[in-house]
């Protein structure tokens, strides 16, 4: 099954999945063409995975010029949720912004039941499933600012969605990315370094995890070209769907912004 949440009225609903159309609580029914899909879950915590792949470290190694060593063990970062925004939602490169701005596709744990000091062998009995992400990143504040404030957490630079799905095995899908239709990344979550149970259990070592927290998981590979204003960016995966964000410039601030 897969769910999420629309807008509707200026509120946000929840919603399930049902071939052309999303099905409210209760049963009323909207056309799932032209309806407004939110991110399927604003999250308590927002965790996500340091780096976690082999392939993405190396190229972030000679791409980047950083030294980056293969981890020894999960690292944990957060992510802010004024980032967070919704399939369809345009993705906003700051003004002053130097760049480059790049995507990063990943797949995303959605918390359901309340856990604490998991094993890695009921780990997943806590997940309620699994959604798409797009870790947006300023590549020069990254490597600049002592913290990732703004290169990661930026308005706009975490899309989420379009659904959650149930059933599915976390270890083994492929996450695509696409730019205006072309695919540039193509990868499958079985080459994580730490696998998305063994971060629950660590989480879960020393913080509860409540419903309705997200983990993300890191991608693989290159995570180029950058950005550019007039570009669509997509992660796609079969069993969830595909986010789809166009990319624009930054507009005016609201006065006193």
């Amino acid at each position: 099954m897969k769910r999420g949440r629309i807008e509707l009225e200026g509120h946000a609903i929840d919603v399930r999945l049902d071939r052309d159309e999303v099905v409210a609580h209760g049963g009323r029914r909207f056309p799932l063409a032209g309806a407004k899909l939110l991110p399927p879950v604003v999250p308590h915590n927002f965790y996500a995975a340091g780096l976690n792949f082999r392939a993405h470290i190396e190229w972030a190694n000679g791409h980047l010029g950083t030294s980056y060593k293969v981890p020894t063990q999960a690292d944990i970062g957060y992510r802010s949720n004024n980032a967070l925004i919704g399939h369809g939602d345009a993705i906003q490169i700051p003004a002053d912004s130097t760049g480059p701005v790049e995507f990063e596709g990943e797949l995303v744990a959605v918390i359901g039941t309340r856990a604490r000091n998991l094993t890695e062998a009921n780990a997943l009995d806590c997940v309620a499933g699994y959604t798409l992400g797009n870790d947006v990143s300023e590549r020069t504040w990254q490597r600049s600012d002592r913290t990732l404030w703004r290169a990661k957490n930026s308005d706009t630079f975490k899309p989420m969605g379009p659904w959650i799905a149930d059933g599915i095995d976390p270890m083994n899908q492929e996450i695509e990315v696409r730019i205006n239709g072309r695919t540039v990344s193509s990868y499958n979550t079985s080459a994580m370094i730490f696998g998305v149970a063994h971060y629950l259990a660590r989480i879960s070592r020393y913080m509860t995890l409540y419903p309705g927290d997200v983990v993300w998981f890191g991608c693989d590979g290159p995570t180029v070209p950058a950005l550019e204003p007039g570009d669509l960016v997509e992660v796609v995966n079969e069993a969830i769907g595909i986010l789809g964000n166009p990319v624009v410039g930054e507009r005016g601030l609201c006065p006193g912004a």
